[in-house]
């Protein structure tokens, strides 16, 4: 097939709205942002691609997209400046049909590539070489990041991973349908776009695939050892620098040293396995779903299922499609929301516009950022004024729980006893929201029992529930989640007075600055750290960029001014925490109707940001080095 002939195929289904952003930001020309080719406003995360607009407008848009195409690629037209602030605004509020604030354009032209995210050193890269070294602990998502940062900066570093391969989360969880839940094309780095997605939201298989290629691309595996597990940091003052004691795969322990250590260990990577007193007794087969074994054969099995959150609603439908029976046991019941485009596949054309049409993969991007990001935040905000606080935060909240109460009783209809055991009572997305996998219909199947009764104890290979039900599996699963508040654990991290991290956050207090600093701990930064998950919308990646971009300030300040060490002040992170303590205050994971992960026993909020992606983007652009105690290198370190 011709390009042309695939061109027209390809724009034939293309997104109107997006035609017209590449349209507009590669001719220049004011007239595709103003009437008549006003796409109409659709809150949809996969919209409408006909943008509300007539057919023969559509016709007209392809029309001169594909002209415009064939005239870049022969040479005839040369693409028009970069739009301004002011001009991609009014691209970016058009193509959404609505108001886009000024604030967002900034982050925007980076996430776009039209702006540089990256830190950049005023002096050479052998002096950056002389002056510290980099311990990353971690090859995940964050700890990737990390590498591509520094090697950009010319900072040496090296990474060392506990698993044998790099991926964190998705080397680690490989239970049936293990994927994502936030669409691909803002799942991603923005400085590696893939524009070979095969559907909406990937699979846990082709997320992997994308972090090796990179890290391939990139030559990151040199700078990383597997098999290599960090048991404790000591901060040497007299040396500025960190002593580090490690173990290999082997069990052998060794020490090495460095000046800065980057964690990017991640909130979600020490599975919580529930101890029922009696566990030792059941002679069948258990597990938890992040450590999925991969010879797991279920065909004729009765599966009890503990657990009712991300994981177990991913897998319900296919451990439920293999075994004789599963018993699901269910602490409380989780708001799920609808999504049509949740198995929808990406098409060859759309593949193929994303690879040849210029701009058309930042201008789709961006549309899945916008609607996966800060809209949803403020309908999770407390109204005062609102009369039914018990069942929502607001109005707009309300119209959340009408929505999904329909689509439950829509999908359970004739099931009464499941729709008094799955419908929620408290606000929608004050527990992590989930997206529906086929977990209402799995519920229904005749082999599939949903039990609302938590496990007591294990006696004699059976599961006593605390109302004196008895269940007597051959598998147990374990869909329970993972050790959220003992962040850093199990390391013993011990910084400028000696007192162990641990002591100071307890197993489910952890504080930062910026989630990213901790006071009395020198050189220390943490990517993933306190209070910068996602719970409202948004991406993994962008939090990381966010944080290297930060922690990469701070790098280049203690290179060009010649630091030691830097220490963010007690006061400034105790300041930050109580502002993210009162902002959480106001936001619906601090509603007391239920009980959550993102909190600890005291109801301090202590994963989820509570910030839009905006703030804290501004909040991580520049270090203040106000905000530090400094210290200038010592002779020792600089000889």
């Amino acid at each position: 097939m011709s390009i042309e002939m695939m061109a027209e195929r390809a724009l034939a289904k293309a997104s109107i709205p997006t035609l017209l952003a590449c349209l507009a930001h590669l001719t220049g020309e004011r007239r595709w942002i103003a009437a008549p080719y006003l796409p109409k406003r659709d809150i949809s995360l996969f919209p409408d691609p006909s943008g509300g607009l007539s057919e023969p407008l559509q016709a007209e848009i392809r029309a001169a997209a594909a002209q415009l195409m064939k005239a870049l690629q022969d040479g005839h037209r040369q693409p028009a400046a970069p739009p301004d602030d002011a001009f991609m605004r009014e691209i970016m509020s058009v193509s959404l049909g609505e108001d886009v604030a000024a604030e967002y354009v900034p982050m925007i032209r980076e996430e776009m590539g039209l702006a540089d995210r990256r830190v950049h050193l005023s002096v050479p890269a052998a002096a950056a070489a002389r002056s510290l070294d980099v311990l990353v602990i971690g090859a995940g998502i964050s700890g990737l990041c990390a590498a591509v940062r520094l090697a950009e900066m010319g900072i040496p570093f090296r990474i060392v991973e506990k698993s044998a391969d790099l991926g964190g989360t998705w080397l680690d969880n490989d239970y049936p349908e293990a994927g994502v839940d936030t669409p691909n094309h803002f799942y991603s780095y923005s400085f590696e776009p893939n524009v070979d997605w095969s559907g909406n939201y990937a699979k846990r298989g082709e997320v992997l695939a994308y972090l090796r290629n990179m890290a391939e691309r990139r030559d990151l595996r040199r700078h990383i050892r597997f098999g290599i597990e960090v048991l404790a940091l000591h901060w040497h003052e007299d040396r500025q620098q960190w002593q580090i004691d490690l173990r290999d795969a082997v069990g052998r322990v060794f020490e090495e040293w460095a000046s800065v250590v980057i964690s990017a260990v991640g909130q979600l990577n020490r599975p919580k396995m529930a101890a029922f007193p009696g566990m030792e007794t059941f002679t069948g087969s258990w597990w938890h779903s992040a450590r999925w074994p991969a010879d797991a054969d279920l065909a004729g099995k009765h599966v009890a299922v503990i657990g009712t959150g991300a994981s177990g609603m991913q897998f319900l439908r296919s451990v439920a499609a293999e075994a004789a029976k599963v018993t699901v046991f269910q602490r409380s019941p989780q708001w799920a929301r609808p999504d049509p485009d949740y198995h929808g596949k990406v098409s060859d054309e759309t593949r193929w516009l994303l690879r040849h049409m210029p701009w058309y993969y930042a201008w789709y991007r961006f549309s899945l950022i916008w609607r996966f990001g800060d809209g949803l935040l403020r309908t999770l905000r407390h109204d005062p004024e609102w009369p039914h606080p018990e069942r929502a935060m607001n109005h707009r909240n309300d119209r959340h729980r009408e929505a999904m109460t329909r689509y439950l009783l829509s999908e359970l209809e004739g099931r009464d006893d499941l729709i008094a055991k799955c419908l929620p009572d408290y606000p929608p997305y004050g527990k992590r929201i989930l997206v529906d996998n086929g977990w209402y219909q799995a519920l229904r199947r005749d082999n599939v029992e949903l039990i609302t009764e938590a496990v007591q104890c294990v006696d004699n290979g059976q599961l006593l529930t605390t109302g004196r039900r008895v269940v007597k599996p051959d598998v147990i699963i374990l869909a329970t989640g993972f050790e959220a508040g003992k962040m850093l654990a199990p390391m013993d991290i011990r910084g400028r007075s000696g007192v162990p991290l641990r002591e100071r956050w307890g197993d489910d207090n952890p504080m930062a600055y910026l989630g990213t600093t901790v006071a009395d701990y020198p050189n220390l930064f943490v990517i993933s750290g306190p209070n910068t998950g996602l719970a409202h919308g948004g991406s993994l990646m962008f939090m990381s960029e966010c944080q290297m971009r930060y922690i990469g300030g701070c790098l280049k300040a203690m290179i060009e001014g010649d630091m030691g060490a830097v220490e963010v002040r007690q006061a400034v992170q105790d300041d930050y925490c109580r502002r993210v303590d009162e902002e959480h205050a106001q936001l619906v994971w601090t509603h007391g109707g239920m009980r959550n992960w993102y909190r600890n026993d005291r109801g301090r909020v202590f994963s989820p940001v509570p910030w839009r992606l905006v703030d804290y983007w501004a909040m991580t652009r520049e270090p203040n080095l106000a905000d530090y105690m400094v210290t200038p290198k010592s002779r020792s370190t600089a000889a």
